[in-house]
């Protein structure tokens, strides 16, 4: 975990129009800059970033934040890696916080040495050597397609069959980080060609057929207790994060064997629900199409990109996770899950469904690509070609079409049950999603299919309306007056010192009310040190992100000489006067019914003091 006062440090460093035109070239206008939106195609620029607030809004699109959230979102990083390539550009070092044990499991909690980086990238170099020395290995991929620039564009290597060949690499084949790095596996019981027993993830009997017996140990000299190579005739596929390190590995059989791909265990480098293989190459094809294309397999990957589909990525033995898909949404407007079209497929495919509707944005485009049950994207570009399978991703079922074809399989929309089990069945889907338009789309067709109208849908569903009722007449005129929790919000964001001002039993109702407690709960635990760039920093991600984000693009029309303390202090006098008010209402409303005597000596003291307020 990054200590706030660390990311405080850094964002007083940077500068946040520094940061951005590294990758978009910024106009001055005004007292700001400005450009056409890297996050959406427009014409006109609505791209907005404030050198004296330091963060950035696009009018277009919504995209809002700090230095860090820009890079997490253009270069496609996750907040720890933005935040250490930030801290490398200004020359500082990042600390991390110790966890909890619960939080540990979480996310790693230690800090990752850069020896751990250095010994993937020589175990790297040493595959890549043992390629060129294995003719099998090379026949193998030229079977398979793959030309010599492809092989080395991914650093492909081999691993060769034997215990332990990389003290070939490593002269200290005892060191920890080889162990650290999931390169061997140590224990008594360890299996060598395999990865050790997690949980149920290898059967009994696979453990024991990955093992070598206790003889075979002896004759190759390695007793009980040693250590053995993780990858063993294999053909290696290093897994590259986003600045091109080497994490993990992931390696093939040549031959029939089990498993045919094993990856790397999860370590202080690696965890693979967060990683897509082939991401680092087809970054700048991505960006460059707007689109992403999500397969299941290192080859699949490979072979796309040997026959000219640059696009691919491909998860690294897991499910899709909720975590690639927000990654690859921030790096392109369309995804497209290419699955085989037998069972494992469909239920893969079902299973990314799931998990992208809650992340589900306007304007960007997931859709299903399905392949004949005969073939995997790999079989299929070698025997028909890039031109058909491109086809074939124009061709793609939307998100919506595959939603709604197996919600209602097998039902008879004809009968009242049918209807019934349809609702049923779209119910978890429809309110996972919070994306306005697609919510509202899905929610008309599910309903018009069940013979309810939507109102009704969203009543059973117990959710709150997508649209709202039209207003009866539209007026042009200037904006309306901000409510003054949307003002007290700006002034806390804008000058986080004035929240010491604030009664420590303030309360009120509504998103704006809420943030500004969020603000003063966060702004408290850390005694009002807190930088506006920081404090929108740690808002990011949270329910409280759109308030802080619509409340600092509202700043943006400040003049130069707006008085922050002088608003600051009228909003808190109005404030109270409100209270006054409410509360002698509500002292009011009390006499009325049971008279003077039923008050408290404190209740009169505030009524007539109240009274008199009112009255003068």
């Amino acid at each position: 975990m990054i200590p706030k006062n660390f990311i405080q440090d850094l964002l007083n460093r940077l500068d946040i129009v520094d940061v951005v035109e590294r990758y978009v070239p910024l106009k001055k206008a005004g007292a700001n800059y400005v450009a056409c939106c890297p996050f959406h195609n427009e014409k006109s620029p609505s791209f907005t970033v404030s050198q004296t607030k330091q963060f950035y809004h696009c009018f277009g699109c919504g995209a809002h934040g700090t230095a860090i959230g820009f890079v997490m979102e253009h270069a496609g990083l996750g907040y720890v890696d933005a935040i250490e390539e930030l801290a490398r550009s200004v020359g500082l070092e990042v600390p991390h916080e110790r966890q909890t044990a619960g939080d540990a499991k979480k996310e790693f909690a230690q800090k990752v040495a850069p020896d751990l980086y250095e010994v993937m990238q020589t175990a790297t170099r040493y595959y890549r050597e043992q390629l060129k020395l294995s003719q099998r290995a090379i026949d193998y991929l030229k079977q398979r397609g793959l030309s010599g620039e492809i092989a080395a564009k991914f650093g492909i290597g081999y691993a060769p069959d034997g215990w332990q060949n990389l003290s070939a690499a490593f002269p200290n084949y005892q060191d920890e980080t080889l162990n650290e790095t999931g390169l061997v596996i140590s224990g008594e019981d360890a299996p060598v060609k395999g990865t050790p027993k997690v949980g149920n993830l290898l059967s009994s009997k696979l453990d024991a057929e990955l093992t070598p017996p206790p003889d075979a140990r002896a004759a190759r000299g390695l007793g009980a207790g040693k250590r053995y190579d993780r990858f063993r005739d294999r053909i290696m596929f290093p897994i590259i994060n986003v600045r091109g390190q080497v994490i993990g590995f992931g390696g093939r059989v040549l031959d029939k064997g089990e498993p045919k791909y094993l990856n790397s265990p999860e370590t202080p480098l690696f965890e693979k629900g967060r990683e897509l293989y082939g991401l680092f190459q087809a970054q700048k094809a991505i960006r460059a199409g707007q689109r992403v294309l999500v397969v299941e397999g290192y080859m699949d990957v490979v072979a796309l990109a040997q026959h000219g589909v640059e696009y691919a990525v491909a998860t690294l033995g897991t499910a899709t996770t909720p975590y690639h898909v927000q990654k690859l949404l921030r790096l392109a407007d369309h995804i497209v899950f290419c699955f085989d079209g037998d069972k494992a497929g469909q239920r893969a495919a079902w299973r990314a469904l799931e998990n992208a509707l809650p992340y589900l944005q306007d304007g960007k485009r997931i859709s299903f690509l399905f392949l004949p049950v005969e073939h995997d994207p790999d079989s299929f570009i070698r025997e028909f070609g890039g031109a058909a399978f491109e086809q074939r991703v124009q061709e793609a079922m939307p998100l919506s079409s595959y939603l709604l074809r197996e919600v209602s399989a097998g039902l008879d929309l004809g009968t009242q049950e049918g209807r019934n089990q349809l609702l049923q069945r779209a119910k978890p889907l429809l309110t996972a999603i919070i994306a306005p338009a697609t919510a509202l789309l899905l929610r008309k067709e599910v309903a018009a299919l069940s013979g309810v109208s939507q109102a009704e849908l969203e009543a059973l569903y117990e959710i709150k309306p997508v649209a709202r009722a039209p207003r009866i007449a539209f007026q042009k005129a200037g904006r309306a007056p901000l409510s003054a929790h949307r003002l007290l919000l700006q002034c806390l964001i804008a000058q986080p010192g004035l929240g010491q001002q604030m009664p420590g039993e303030w309360n009120d109702q509504g998103a704006d009310a809420d943030a500004v407690l969020a603000v003063l709960m966060v702004l408290r635990e850390t005694d009002f040190t807190l930088s506006s760039p920081t404090l929108a920093q740690l808002f990011q991600g949270t329910t409280h992100e759109k308030a802080l984000a619509a409340a600092q693009a509202d700043m943006l029309s400040w003049g130069e000489g707006f008085d922050v303390t002088a608003e600051f202090a009228g909003l808190l006098n109005r404030l109270d006067e409100g209270r006054r008010r409410q509360e002698f209402q509500a002292l009011q409303t009390k006499v009325a019914l049971g008279g003077l005597a039923c008050l408290s000596e404190t209740e009169r003291d505030l009524y007539r003091q109240a009274g008199r307020g009112a009255n003068g």
